[in-house]
């Protein structure tokens, strides 16, 4: 079991790390969010009719939980994560110690997948403040968090283990984030797009944790949920394990 438990010395150890660096990190991965909804809840928010049966704001924040995960996730997976193992060489430091080259990358899988979870909560905690959160079952998206973070942990780290420098992230964030982050419903509802992006809308992990997240937190029913969380976790069993082989390969 303990061998088993192995990666909680990376989480701890980026834990250590981070609290050192706290103040540059909450600026740089909760402010982001946070300005979106703020900015486009007041804003925007103030020019639309109700959204499904929804005032804009409602719409917006619940969206936006899930897309402070994946932001802040996909942050230290991709650049905090290549500099441990690229540029300071923490990594092939780390399998000196007794430790393999699964529980580093479970660890930074798991230490970043918790990254996200704090984005989240603090957005959580605005909404509530703003008397957005009618419900208790604003609880349970707490381990939808979780999850959507894993999921984009692990296909951060499949990029990481690919990249040979900072600027091949420009290609995922350019190509992958920003059209999923347009086409999940975080903004908009995604029935109003063409057919065929709404079928390419349903594959993808921001749209599964979008809906999840915003039937709990504003107490509304979600259609499919076991199918959303079953999809979220095959994304990040199948996201930690590609990156764990090519990690190793790239070690070698």
């Amino acid at each position: 079991m303990t061998e088993l438990l192995r990666f909680r010395h990376v989480v701890y150890r980026n834990y250590r790390v981070w609290r050192k660096l706290i103040a540059a990190s909450l600026v740089g991965n909760l402010l982001d969010p946070l300005f979106w909804l703020v900015g486009l809840g007041f804003g925007l928010g103030s020019l639309l009719p109700s959204v499904g049966g929804m005032r804009y704001l409602e719409f917006l924040g619940s969206g936006m939980i899930c897309y402070g995960v994946m932001y802040s996730t996909s942050f230290e997976g991709l650049w905090s994560a290549f500099t441990r193992l690229k540029q300071q060489r923490t990594w092939e430091g780390i399998l000196h110690a007794p430790m393999t080259i699964t529980d580093i990358v479970v660890g930074e899988w798991v230490w970043a997948a918790l990254k996200g979870v704090l984005s989240g909560v603090a957005i959580l905690t605005v909404m509530t403040a703003l008397g957005l959160v009618r419900t208790p079952m604003a609880l349970l998206a707490l381990p939808v968090m979780l999850l959507t973070g894993l999921a984009f942990a692990g296909i951060a780290l499949v990029i990481t283990a690919l990249a040979r420098s900072y600027d091949h992230f420009v290609y995922y964030f350019t190509l992958f984030i920003t059209p999923m982050m347009l086409i999940s419903g975080v903004f908009f509802p995604t029935a109003q797009l063409p057919r065929a992006v709404q079928v390419v809308a349903q594959a993808l992990p921001l749209s599964h944790a979008t809906q999840l997240a915003r039937g709990l937190v504003l107490g509304r029913p979600i259609e499919n949920a076991a199918l959303h969380v079953v999809a979220l976790a095959l994304i990040a069993i199948a996201g930690v394990a590609l990156a764990r082989a090519l990690t190793a390969r790239r070690l070698r």
